[in-house]
């Protein structure tokens, strides 16, 4: 483990254990290089490491903080390294999030509130105005599946999953375009979830999701090997 590694994990450590909670300054550098034991030059590297990774942050004129450690500020990296994941990772994504979607939908309709219900049946009924424009349908199919995992109140499981989203919705709108009958059938089994969300009925939920992104996933894995 090289130095600049050390001093990373004495930092985390230091974090961890309360030391340096949430929203704390940093000591002054020759005070946290001497905490740390080693160089202020290592010590720097550390620190541009764990900003790098959002576990810090520079304010310009008052120095450098822990951040929030809220998943939303630690994960959100994540969509930035899908989009740069190389191969054939499109069907991955998929399954990754047929994974945590259908379980995140069966969650969301035991904790889903009438306001965010009502979210919901907007989302959709912005898709059927937009049954004819395959983009724009696909927009508003995004954002009726972003509500439905924010309604079960896991932060973590919204974050992970948006960051995923794009990269599965080029292989939405792709099918949009190929298939003639996507539209009507996303429609039905959007409706199909609704219809599970409005009765509280986790495992109807689940299993209208599962279908539904199992759907495009089926679809995908055809596509693709035809391709080859």
């Amino acid at each position: 483990m090289s130095l600049t590694d050390k001093a990373m994990t004495r930092l985390r450590e230091l974090i961890q254990a309360g030391e340096l909670p949430p929203g704390s300054k940093l000591p002054p550098e020759q005070q946290l290089a001497a905490e740390l034991g080693v160089g202020r030059n290592i010590m720097r590297e550390a620190v541009r490491a764990l900003v790098a990774a959002r576990v810090l942050e520079v304010r310009r004129g008052s120095g450098t903080f822990v951040t929030s450690l809220e998943p939303r500020v630690l994960l959100e990296g994540i969509g930035g390294a899908v989009e740069l994941l190389q191969g054939n990772t499109m069907l991955e994504l998929t399954e990754v999030r047929r994974l945590f979607e259908t379980a995140a939908t069966g969650l969301a309709a035991t904790r889903i509130s009438p306001r965010q219900l009502a979210e919901v049946e907007g989302h959709l009924e912005a898709m059927r105005a937009a049954a004819d424009d395959v983009e724009l349908l696909n927009q508003h199919d995004l954002a009726f599946h972003r509500a439905v995992v924010a309604a079960t109140g896991n932060e973590t499981l919204s974050t992970v999953l948006e960051g995923i989203s794009s990269r599965t919705l080029r292989a939405r709108v792709w099918r949009g375009l190929v298939d003639a009958d996507a539209a009507g059938r996303t429609l039905r089994e959007h409706e199909a979830i609704y219809l599970a969300l409005a009765a509280g009925d986790a495992i109807q939920a689940q299993a209208a999701a599962l279908l539904h992104i199992t759907t495009t996933e089926t679809w995908l894995r055809a596509h693709l090997r035809e391709d080859r």
